[in-house]
């Protein structure tokens, strides 16, 4: 299921997706960020990761926290593509370079001794390095259309609404909404082009 090199985890399936209603949406010129608070439990977990043939164990987890997801325009008559997500979770923090084209996931794990508090690491980077971080996901057409000055005026409200759900939210409505948008997530050989 997944292979881990060097403070990077490896997934051969994709993240579990946002939920959009538990969601505050920001557009910043060709990208979009979303803000949510997640929980992710063993149900929550099991639940996105029911795929057809997996005989592996989903590992015990119990964590939260607020996630900052970075989408690309949709294509003509297409859904939002995931790029970036910074899940700034209490007990593992860490961020996703998401690649759909390729079907990699990769997850980097954040050292919280090391960076601090990780939402004000993850927005810094969204301010110092969006660019940067779209190139290395495989999105480099994207990164070259981020407009700086679009980025730096949504943060402000950005900022405001992950902390607004960090410290007011509401556990048991998470949970359900994480249930009812659950769907198997395909595995990468599996997945529709």
């Amino acid at each position: 299921m997944h292979e881990f090199d060097r403070g990077v985890t490896k997934y051969d399936i994709m993240p579990i997706p946002p939920v959009e209603a538990q969601s505050e949406c920001f557009d910043a010129g060709p990208v979009t960020i979303w803000v949510e608070y997640r929980l992710l439990d063993d149900a929550i977990a099991a639940a996105h990761t029911v795929v057809e043939g997996f005989e592996g164990s989903v590992e015990s987890i119990d964590d939260r926290g607020v996630s900052l997801h970075v989408f690309g325009e949709p294509a003509p008559g297409g859904e939002r593509i995931e790029y970036l997500r910074f899940d700034c979770f209490d007990e593992d923090p860490h961020y996703h370079y998401v690649s759909y084209e390729h079907q990699t996931n990769e997850m980097v794990h954040l050292e919280k001794a090391a960076m601090g508090d990780p939402l004000e690491w993850a927005l810094e980077r969204i301010r110092t390095r969006l660019p940067q971080m779209l190139q290395r996901a495989g999105a480099s057409g994207l990164a070259a259309r981020v407009e700086a000055p679009c980025v730096e005026e949504v943060l402000p409200k950005v900022a405001e609404a992950a902390y607004r759900a960090r410290f007011a939210h509401d556990d048991a409505a998470i949970h359900a909404g994480a249930m009812s948008d659950a769907a198997p997530v395909p595995r990468a050989a599996e997945t529709p082009s």
